[in-house]
């Protein structure tokens, strides 16, 4: 490695993302349910005793009567133009009985909107943990790509309760790493070992420097929350899942839509068909 080489590494890894802090504020909030307007009322009161932050918003509600196809539904959205979509799992579909899907509704919301969609579990069902669904104080960012994602992390925050706590986790796939280094190791040139030890540990300390930056840049702000980093390797559906249930997640903050394709982003879906006991906000 030449000298200019050298300098330039150690300039990169010396360059670190900034948070971004932006104040999320939702002025319109458009509930969507199955029911009745009486049993929609009922849905409406329940959520806002569990995500305060939205009482000053302006409140609309499209109940079951008012809709029953997916096109139905997308011309109520746009009419409304809300800035948050509240819902539930298989909106007008009896599959809530299965562990399967979301639901056709719900998937076309997710997708066709620009709205951000906060996922409740289905009031059917039972299978809603009750306790998670109190009040959110502890509020969990699922991504495979934390840093520079101020978007998702600003929305993670308004939804954390006084005094409450944000978990910000980037678990690095560790088969797919492993498949690197593997490819790594037929390579001559390269210290196989050297590069295992240096790669992964640069791999997680982006990420716990971008976390770092939030934590100073909201105690900063002055806000009440804590901040706690969830940095590491693994299986990512099995290492959120076990993220979730020790730490008593009361809301999932994930992204869902992906530029390049239709279908939606990453694990999303897999962790929103599992996580059916968890409210879930999806950008």
């Amino acid at each position: 490695m030449t000298q200019i080489d050298q300098f330039e590494s150690v300039f990169r890894a010396a360059a670190h993302d900034a948070f971004e802090y932006d104040v999320v504020a939702f002025k319109r909030v458009l509930f969507v349910t199955d029911g009745n307007a009486d049993q929609s009322k009922a849905f409406v009161q329940q959520t806002l005793g569990y995500a305060t932050n939205l009482k000053k918003s302006e409140i609309e509600l499209v109940h079951g009567e008012e809709f029953q196809t997916t096109d139905e539904l997308l011309e109520k959205v746009t009419a409304h133009r809300p800035d948050l979509i509240c819902t539930y799992r298989n909106l007008h579909s009896k599959a809530w009985k299965f562990r399967h899907s979301l639901g056709e509704h719900l998937d076309v919301l997710l997708q066709r909107t620009d709205a951000p969609v906060l996922v409740m579990p289905h009031p059917e069902a039972g299978f809603a943990n009750l306790d998670a669904l109190q009040e959110t104080k502890t509020v969990m960012v699922m991504t495979g790509q934390l840093a520079n994602n101020h978007t998702l992390v600003n929305h993670a925050i308004s939804f954390v309760a006084s005094g409450g706590e944000l978990y910000l986790t980037h678990i690095e796939d560790k088969a797919v790493f492993e498949r690197y280094i593997n490819a790594i190791s037929k390579i001559p040139s390269i210290d196989t070992d050297d590069a295992r030890k240096h790669i992964a540990h640069q791999l997680l300390q982006d990420p716990i420097n971008y976390i770092t930056s939030c934590q100073e840049i909201l105690e900063e702000k002055g806000l009440s929350l804590k901040v706690h980093p969830l940095v590491s390797f693994g299986h990512h559906l099995t290492e959120y899942r076990q993220a979730v249930e020790s730490h008593a997640v009361n809301l999932l903050v994930m992204n869902t839509k992906d530029n390049e394709q239709l279908a939606m982003h990453g694990l999303a879906y897999p962790l929103a068909v599992e996580l059916r006991q968890l409210p879930l906000l999806m950008l």
